[in-house]
């Protein structure tokens, strides 16, 4: 457990040294201008300097915050993830930084906008109402890598694996993606690639489970 927190650790500081030093030194800049020269400028002036200042704040700590996260799964994908039993890790780690990475800026976004006057109770709206339209579209991709991971879990089949797909034919198993699996054909000549909500609500037949019990 030692070693595993070492290891966190110099990870995190690896990953948000440089923006940690960003942002010290621009609060310090910060600081000496409000001390020093800010006083001295029209209110107008330092109404708009003050947004610009804090838009410049508001990114550093979100790029920082985005390098703990990314820290954070990089350590969890290269200690953790490759140890387990399935793939199921290794798969999600990639995607869930770039959900992670997505959603830090969306919110971001939506803070540094109001600085310039802008309404964001609409543009929220407009998210929600695209992401509905964005979700319906994708209820197949969604379906699908939803199915890939209850394939990881549940184990039907593991790579190596010879096993008989729903549509007859003997395969061996390549891969198991978070959307579609991969089998090479009984000839080895094909490569037989398919949707996982198919193999999850089909019949699946083990051979190598067989020759196991």
């Amino acid at each position: 457990m030692g070693n595993i927190s070492k290891k966190v650790s110099w990870e995190l500081i690896k990953k948000t040294f440089l923006p940690v030093v960003i942002f010290v030194t621009l609060l310090g800049l910060y600081v000496f201008y409000r001390t020093t020269i800010f006083v001295s400028f029209p209110e107008g002036v330092q109404q708009e300097l003050g947004k610009y200042i804090g838009t410049i704040f508001i990114v550093s700590i979100s790029f920082i915050i985005q390098q703990i996260g990314k820290a954070a799964l990089d350590w969890y994908g290269s200690c953790v993830a490759t140890k387990t039993a399935t793939r199921v890790d290794e798969e999600l780690v990639p995607f869930l930084h770039h959900i992670f990475k997505i959603f830090v800026w969306v919110v971001t976004l939506l803070i540094i906008l109001p600085l310039y006057g802008v309404n964001i109770s609409a543009l929220i709206a407009t998210l929600g109402v695209s992401s509905l339209a964005i979700a319906l579209a994708a209820q197949d991709t969604v379906s699908n890598i939803i199915s890939g991971f209850m394939i990881m879990i549940d184990r039907p089949f593991r790579i190596g694996d010879k096993i008989k797909l729903p549509s007859g034919e003997l395969v061996e198993v390549l891969s198991i993606g978070i959307r579609r699996s991969k089998f090479l054909s009984e000839d080895k000549k094909e490569v037989i690639i398919m949707p996982n909500i198919d193999l999850s609500k089909s019949k699946i037949i083990n051979y190598t489970y067989a020759k196991e019990a």
